[in-house]
């Protein structure tokens, strides 16, 4: 799990991660794959959204209590779109792994419609 959640944390090289966590590159690659398909299969069973009034009212509160986004339910930040590097201002569409990508943002609602996207 410690592997997993090293590589998932900040996805750079595999090999610098293994020498820093004292193994090999093929283990974290192996290790992040087994982890991330387990916790795929049982996605269903752990990742639910609310889908009556009263479970969203429960959420809001719940979040309203932990976070000052009391009307956020979901955000997926740091998705990467790969790109063809435009030729004006092409570098500012580099990323750190020297990738020409569009960084996009999302919010989601309790029926999992997006209510936002932002790729600026």
């Amino acid at each position: 799990m410690k592997i997993c959640l090293r590589y998932t944390s900040d996805p750079g090289y595999q090999q610098g991660i293994g020498q820093e966590l004292g193994v090999s590159q093929a283990t974290v690659s192996r290790t992040e794959d087994r982890v991330v398909n387990r916790i795929v299969a049982q996605s269903n069973e752990w990742l639910k959204f609310p889908t009556t009034n009263h479970e969203l009212m429960k959420v809001k509160r719940i979040w309203q209590s932990l976070y000052t986004f009391p009307t956020a339910i979901g955000v997926i930040d740091c998705t990467h779109i790969g790109i063809v590097k435009p030729n004006r201002l092409g570098d500012e569409f580099i990323n750190r792994k020297r990738k020409p990508t569009l960084n996009v943002q999302a919010t989601c609602d309790a029926r999992e419609m997006f209510t936002s996207v932002d790729v600026s």
